[in-house]
């Protein structure tokens, strides 16, 4: 799918935002990456689903670690999803939207997944060792929910 201009941008819907995600399925994962077919990691899916889906990213994505700075302390992913999407309720997830885990109490949020169906519950997401995959959102995941957000224009 071509990347849509700024004008195509009030056009993007939740369904389309899925199926945009499910074209990276099976794509393998690579850490910092963001290339559908090639490699990606969760943020590098979130990311290539935005440039089909609005356009050009907004930010120039320094590298990161694959901790997301745990060590530190900073929560890196969850301020960047806070600054660019549009924050919703996570007991109320939709088709489409970006749902940020914390995957151990007491850590950062590090890991992020697009929902894509609602009942039964599941959604997509790249995992280290494993190729993106569409999977059951699971009590385990749900538990680890620590925000959800939707793509601007919904």
């Amino acid at each position: 799918m071509a990347a849509a201009s700024s004008t195509d941008a009030a056009t993007v819907t939740r369904a389309a935002i899925v199926a945009e995600a499910r074209t990276w399925l099976g794509t393998p994962y690579r850490h910092q990456a963001s290339m559908k077919g090639a490699g990606c990691d969760c943020f590098g899916l979130v990311r290539g689903v935005w440039r089909a889906m609005i356009g050009p990213e907004p930010d120039e994505v320094p590298a990161y670690s694959r901790d997301w700075g745990s060590v530190q302390g900073t929560e890196t992913l969850l301020a960047t999803a806070r600054r660019h999407l549009i924050e919703t309720d996570p007991g109320a997830l939709a088709p489409g939207d970006v749902v940020v885990f914390r995957i151990r109490r007491g850590m950062i949020a590090r890991h992020v997944g697009i929902v894509s169906e609602a009942a039964p519950a599941r959604f997509i997401h790249a995992q280290e060792h494993a190729p993106v995959a569409e999977v059951a959102l699971s009590d385990w995941w749900r538990q680890r929910i620590v925000a959800a957000f939707a793509f601007p224009g919904l």
